[in-house]
């Protein structure tokens, strides 16, 4: 915990005040309200702590991997939908032409027989 060194520095002052005496139990209490009062801070140690910040590290790095390969397909998705328009439009002309084909096919058989 990060109150460890603040405890034992203050349980090493008691020590060195009460050595020997009676007051040995009101160090063990000392301890003891001390130890108690900051497990109820909830308070973690440094080596929690650095273990965290290495994963906060790998996450952002993964983040930011993630980010630049979602940018890349995005822009891939945009240039397949770019060119899916232009052969999506090609092929409009190309039936365009052939429906106007049929219908003069159909036109000149009518018209020569008259």
């Amino acid at each position: 915990m990060i109150g460890k060194k603040l405890f034992e520095e203050v349980s090493a002052k008691l020590g060195e005040t009460i050595a020997n005496s009676p007051a040995k139990d009101m160090e063990k209490n000392v301890k003891a309200m001390l130890g108690s009062a900051f497990n109820r801070m909830d308070l973690i140690t440094r080596e929690e702590f650095d273990i965290q910040q290495q994963v906060l590290i790998k996450t952002r790095t993964k983040l930011a991997e993630l980010e630049a390969r979602l940018a890349e397909l995005e822009a891939r998705l945009a240039e397949l939908e770019a060119r899916l328009a232009k052969l999506e439009a090609a092929a409009g002309t190309q039936a365009n032409e052939t429906v106007e084909a049929a219908a003069e096919a159909v036109a000149e058989p009518s018209e020569k027989t008259e």
